[in-house]
C-alpha cells in the first residue's frame, strides 16, 4: 500500500504573530516627602505618566510606613522594548515624591 503525498506547503500555514512585543510587569515603592501629602493627587499624576507612555494598567496600594506616613506600592505593564529608567527619572520629578525603589520586574505572560 502506498503513503498519500502530503504537500506540506498547503497543509501548515505559518503562524504570524500580529504582535509580538512583550511586556513586562514592574512593581515600585513611591516614597511621598511627608504624611501631609495628597496620595491620591499623585496617583492621578503617576496613572497620566504610565498612560503617556504606553504603559498599562497602574494599580495601587497604601503601605503604612511609619508616625502616619504611606508609600505607595505601584504595580504596572510597562513594553519590554522601552526604557524603564527613563520612566523611573520623570517620576522623580513628580511633586511630593521623595524616592522610589523598583521592588519587582518579571517578563508577563500571556
Amino acid at each position: 500500500m502506498e503513503e498519500p503525498q502530503i504537500n506540506h506547503q498547503k497543509a501548515f500555514k505559518p503562524c504570524l504573530l500580529k504582535n509580538n512585543m512583550s511586556v513586562i510587569a514592574v512593581k515600585m515603592k513611591l516614597m511621598p516627602t511627608s504624611p501631609e501629602v495628597d496620595l491620591e493627587e499623585i496617583k492621578k499624576l503617576v496613572a497620566e505618566l504610565i498612560e503617556n507612555n504606553e504603559g498599562k494598567n497602574p494599580r495601587f496600594e497604601e503601605e503604612p510606613v511609619a508616625f502616619g506616613l504611606k508609600a505607595l506600592i505601584l504595580t504596572f505593564a510597562w513594553p519590554e522594548t522601552k526604557e524603564l529608567e527613563l520612566f523611573e527619572n520623570q517620576l522623580r520629578e513628580v511633586e511630593n515624591i521623595n524616592s522610589l525603589e523598583t521592588v519587582d520586574i518579571r517578563r508577563a505572560v500571556g
